[in-house]
């Protein structure tokens, strides 16, 4: 912003006029200050909000960023067509064939996850799942699985077990919540 000035000399007569550049006020500074950090914390919360929405999934385990979308991505990709059933009930070999060989999924041949989502799905299920005792059978089916069955323990499963069974016991699986259990299970234990 410029000014100008009139000089005046010692009578107060017109001497000559400046013109010179006025440096902002150190009110109008911190103002300016203030509004751009208060611009920034604006913007980088509303980021993170769209980052970091609540998924609203129960999980036993802590889930770090990327697993977190792992998790996001596997049941959004799973329950599509069936309910998402969590990786600790079958081993890891179990669902690295389920994902390496979509053409061969229970009969039917499944959208195969790409690129950096499919690796983000099977980091998830290797970490959250279980490797395989030596010489056991890899089971292809939920009730052939040593892990579901420890996970239901005392429990006279249906033969043969389908996902559908599942939602009689956990009332909360279309939101991939296994923990919450109907009333008369709730207290069985």
């Amino acid at each position: 912003m410029l000014k100008k000035v009139r000089l005046f000399d010692d009578r107060g007569k017109k001497q000559k006029l400046l013109t010179t550049k006025l440096l902002p006020s150190k009110r109008y500074s911190i103002v300016l200050l203030f509004l751009i950090v208060l611009w920034s914390i604006t913007w980088g919360w509303t980021a993170t909000l769209a980052v970091d929405r609540p998924l609203n999934i129960k999980s036993v385990d802590p889930l770090d960023k990327s697993d977190r979308l792992g998790q996001e991505l596997y049941v959004e990709n799973c329950s599509s067509c069936h309910i998402a059933l969590p990786p600790e009930v079958l081993p890891t070999e179990t669902w690295r064939e389920i994902l390496e060989k979509p053409e061969k999924h229970y009969g039917t041949t499944t959208p195969q996850i790409l690129g950096p989502e499919r690796l983000l799905v099977w980091k998830y299920l290797r970490s959250f799942s279980r490797a395989l005792a030596t010489d056991e059978p890899k089971p292809t089916y939920v009730e052939q699985s040593r892990y579901f069955k420890a996970l239901h323990p005392q429990i006279n499963l249906p033969k043969p077990v389908k996902v559908q069974n599942c939602v009689s016991c956990h009332p909360g699986v279309s939101k991939f919540d296994y923990r919450t259990l109907t009333p008369e299970w709730e207290n069985s234990q």
